[in-house]
């Protein structure tokens, strides 16, 4: 993969599918940083993007932190081979030093844009004599290493858009591999390292398509054999659209913050592309891994609708919810959440016990999409104990002790498993065992013992969640003040 940024969701798929190939060939999946086009590099972002492999939980098996055998992993270390790889090629006549300046260079192409020309290089130093290269030479002029483009390209088979070819020497002026900084192109620098790195199989996206011919005329100029070049198919909205980087919202760090978990973001991903056997939502990596054909790969583009991911996040949640292992790290991270959302209204510690909090989760699985909604202001009752007093349950019914009563009664019996159905039930044959007090003031009553509010979830609702013992526990605490 490239870099010169933070990881994107484009970014993400592309190494998703580079991962899935190599895991699915027993081959090894590698993070090359592509950071030669010094203006563009951002400090900081190639370990970004290694962060984000490893929690998206696909980490490459080499990269600049893992090492490997073939480092360095980072192509500004590697400047002496570019080098030497273009002394190569101008020995072989097949690149030249260009000594044309920026500010002629600037000309060419407002002349092009004038006549409504595409801007392209007219290759006018490829034919200076050996003496004049001397001389500019001598004049200690700067020079750049242009490659020369031959006519009559090779067609290439692509695993994706099949047979492929581009005359690149019709429509482009030959371009520059090694620039005066010293430092390789794109197309030198993947050209090199894929070889010295004995890259085998390139999935890079579509934008890539039409270089490819450009880069396999280099392979030929060093009499090496290319790897094979699969090119994946845009990743756009669901409008057709391209994803947009401006608002920050398609970079990792931000679905991250917000709570996603990495599996949703994979599962959608290729959910909406191709290359798998079948399309149902909940895929693991694993399931990926054994559904990936790299022959099912259309030249479609992918449509993403990301209002989509919350309900992809809730099928995720759900299996981290019932695996016993993942659980463990959502009680926890649950637990940290409701002291930093509550801890200031004296959260009882009891609240934060493994068992209860275990409970809740398992309870409210599937019903919430993200760990964080458990912390929401609706289940804030779960909690945050309340502080309700005898005298103002009093004031909704007189008969405040006898319904306390029924539901103390109610729980004991009901102890073994608690449904919203039955409680219903139970709740509206408890109503009728009253004197006088409706079934409404019933449960008003009940929601403000047990929650402290007014509004929120249905009174079942609470109950199955709070559970027997919790339950008993806030009608006696409302009936003792």
């Amino acid at each position: 993969p490239m870099v010169t940024g933070f990881l994107h969701l484009g970014g993400l798929r592309t190494a998703l599918y580079n991962y899935i190939f190599a895991k699915k060939h027993q081959g090894t999946f590698i993070l090359r940083v592509e950071d030669t086009d010094q203006n563009r590099v951002v400090p900081g972002a190639a370990e970004g993007i290694e962060d984000m492999l490893d929690w998206a939980g696909i980490p490459p098996d080499e990269s600049p932190r893992r090492g490997g055998s073939f480092g360095p992993y980072q192509q500004s270390h590697r400047l002496d081979l570019y080098r030497r790889a273009s002394d190569v090629l101008l020995e072989r006549g097949a690149a030249y030093r260009c000594f044309c300046t920026p500010q002629r260079l600037e000309l060419l192409k407002k002349e092009a844009l004038r006549s409504q020309q595409t801007p392209r290089y007219d290759n006018r130093c490829r034919h200076l004599t050996p003496t004049e290269v001397a001389e500019k030479l001598s004049q200690g002029l700067d020079w750049v290493v242009r490659f020369r483009l031959e006519k009559g390209v090779e067609p290439f088979r692509d695993l994706v858009y099949g047979w492929n070819k581009h005359e690149v020497a019709d429509v482009e002026g030959d371009p520059v591999i090694l620039k005066g900084d010293g430092f390789p192109t794109y197309h030198l620098a993947n050209v090199v390292d894929d070889h010295y790195m004995g890259i085998s199989h390139v999935l890079r996206g579509t934008e890539w398509l039409t270089s490819t011919s450009k880069h396999l005329l280099l392979y030929k100029a060093f009499g090496w054999d290319p790897p094979q070049f699969g090119h994946l198919p845009l990743l756009l909205n669901k409008d057709g659209g391209k994803l947009s980087k401006r608002q920050g919202d398609i970079f990792l760090e931000r679905f991250a913050r917000d709570g996603y978990l990495p599996e949703a973001l994979l599962d959608i991903i290729t959910n909406c592309g191709s290359g798998f056997t079948e399309k149902q939502m909940g895929r693991t990596l694993e399931e990926l891994i054994s559904q990936f054909e790299i022959d099912r790969i259309t030249t479609h583009s992918a449509l993403l609708d990301l209002e989509k991911l919350p309900e992809f996040n809730r099928i995720h949640l759900t299996h981290h919810i019932e695996n016993e292992e993942l659980r463990q790290k959502l009680i926890r991270e649950l637990q940290l959440l409701v002291e930093h959302v509550y801890g200031d209204q004296q959260v009882d510690q009891e609240v934060l016990e493994k068992e209860y909090v275990e409970r809740v989760l398992l309870l409210r699985k599937g019903h919430i999409s993200f760990l964080k909604n458990l912390v929401s202001s609706d289940y804030s009752y779960l909690w945050v104990r309340p502080s309700v007093s005898r005298e103002q349950l009093q004031t909704i019914s007189a008969e405040v002790d006898d319904i306390g009563k029924l539901v103390l009664g109610l729980m004991t019996r009901q102890a073994a498993v608690l449904t919203m159905e039955e409680l219903n039930k139970d709740l509206r044959s408890l109503q009728k065992q009253t004197k006088e007090t409706k079934y409404s003031s019933v449960m008003q009553l009940l929601r403000l013992a047990l929650s402290g509010q007014q509004h929120g979830p249905s009174v079942a609702e609470m109950m199955v969640t709070l559970g027997p013992k919790e339950v008993c526990g806030r009608i006696h605490k409302a009936l003792s003040r």
